[in-house]
Formats: C-alpha cells, structure tokens, sequence
C-alpha cells in the first residue's frame, strides 16, 4: 500500500494521478486527508481515502495501518509548527510499521544559512530527523514550482511586463506534474532507500530569460523590472495576497536575487529516463493560446 498525505493539495493530487498512469491500482492507493468532504474527487477515482491530521498523533497510526511506502508532502501550517507535526508523522509510521518514507524536502545551496533560513530551516530538520530515526527514507529536494511563475511575476503581464525583486539570480523551476512523475518512480520502483535526489530543470534560468521566453511565444515584447521589495509586497496585496504571504513570497524573490537556487543539480533524468520539459514548452501551455 502506498499512502500520500497532503493530498487534496497541488502535489499530492498531481502524485496520485501519476500512481494511476503508471498503473498502480486505486485500492492499492490511500491518500491522507483533514477534512472528508474534500475527498469526493479521490474516492471517485476508487483512492482509499484515511482521515489523519499532522497534530493528531493516533489519527495518523491509524490511517498507517498496512502502509508500506509514505509520501510526506511537507505541512502547509504555521511555518514554526511544520517540524513538529513532520515528527509526529515520521513517528507515527515508524510504530506503524511502514517500511520506507519519502519526503518532500526543498533544493537550495544551504537551507540552514539561507537568507530565509527561518522560512526553510523546518526541511534541513525533518531531514536530519529522518536519518536518525533508523527508518527508511528518500529525500526529495525540489525546486520553486514553475506553476508559480505567473503568480509571482506580476499581474497582467503580458501588458505590464514581469515585476518582481530577483535581480540576475536564476531558478531551475519545473513544473509541478514533473516533480509528481519523480516521485511516483521513487515510491513504485526499489533501491531508493537513504538516496538524495534533486528535483529541478537541468538549467536554471532568470526572470530576465523568461520575460524573453514568453516574448518568444506571444509575439509580443515583455519587459523586466526588478521592482523593490516594499512594491512588490503592495504588487502582491493588490493581486489579492495576505500582508503575511506577500512578505513570504518576497524573500523568496530575495533568495532567487541571492542565487541561492541555482545549485547546478537534477536527478529528473535519471529518475524519469528522460530530460524534464523544458521551460519554454511549459509557458507555452499558459501563453501560447
């Protein structure tokens, strides 16, 4: 059995459905979810579906119960309580009996020494913990989704141009049904156990590049600003962003601007035994219709 939390978010469902295609039969597929009524869609698709909560400890060695492979999608809760909650997810499957835990860590030069350590540090621990627990694990290090770059480029820009604080700095982005592919093979495939693999593009780019990407594929000229931080939080609040996310999405522009996510490292082919899709193949997707 193999069980995925998080998911009825982005990533867990985009990792069920690449389960599915791959041929992994849906009552061999449990999905970890907070909230029943969510999981209309994943009980369609014949999914078993297991109520557990992160903070709720005996919810999660329930819903282990004959699990053999977890995938931990990283919380999406307060950022200073996500370690704690991994904990007892990692706990809970090591009494359950699960034989192997995949988790969904993040690629950047140094988590712990990154300008937004304290935003990021919570994976650097999760996967310390995981090593020391004596059981099984795969870490999965991934890069910015490329879904994102329309969210954090700016709005409207195919009139307004990409605006956004990250200088130079440049980000393997790939794209979130890529990453899902990648851990569907770690989790219905052997000889993962205590392997590190980044999930990135083979090459990073700029915003500066990809404002020529999508110039490339409207036709049309779209500019780059390297916007300050205090209006590109007020950019983000007028596209309907909280105070608090605003500020978060900015440091991650201020870690791009760093280069801290161009490590210059991709496992996506040697998982996948392809070349991930390109970037400019991806936009087209959005801009090109």
């Amino acid at each position: 059995m193999i069980l995925v939390t998080g998911a009825t978010g982005n990533l867990g469902k985009a990792t069920i459905n690449s389960l599915l295609n791959k041929g992994i039969p849906a009552n061999n597929i449990a999905a970890l979810v907070r909230d029943e009524s969510k999981s209309a869609e994943l009980k369609s698709k014949g999914i078993q579906v297991r109520i557990g909560d992160y903070e709720h400890f005996e919810s999660l060695k329930s819903a282990f119960d004959d699990v053999e492979k977890l995938l931990l999608i990283s919380s999406s809760a307060e950022i200073a309580q996500r370690f704690e909650q991994h904990k007892n997810v990692i706990n809970a499957a090591k009494e359950s009996g699960v034989h192997h835990i995949i988790y969904t860590s993040f690629d950047m030069k140094d988590l712990r020494r990154s300008i937004m350590g304290g935003d990021v540090q919570y994976h650097a621990d999760t996967s310390d913990y995981l090593k020391q627990i004596a059981l099984p694990y795969t870490l999965m290090d991934n890069t910015m989704y490329a879904d994102m770059i329309p969210i954090i480029s700016g709005n409207h820009i195919l009139d307004e141009g990409i605006s956004i604080p990250a200088g130079n700095g440049k980000t393997p982005f790939l794209p979130i049904t890529e990453m899902a592919e990648a851990i569907a093979v770690v989790l219905t495939t052997t000889g993962h156990e205590t392997k590190e693999y980044v999930i990135a593009a083979e090459t990073a780019v700029s915003f500066a590049e990809i404002a020529d990407l999508i110039s490339e594929i409207t036709g049309t000229t779209i500019a780059y600003k390297q916007t300050d931080v205090t209006s590109y939080i007020a950019q983000l609040v007028q596209q309907g962003a909280s105070e608090d996310d605003a500020a978060y999405i900015s440091r991650f522009a201020g870690a791009i601007a760093g280069g801290e996510f161009d490590t210059n490292k991709s496992d996506v082919r040697q998982l996948l035994g392809r070349s991930p899709i390109s970037l400019k193949d991806f936009l087209s997707g959005i801009y090109g219709k």
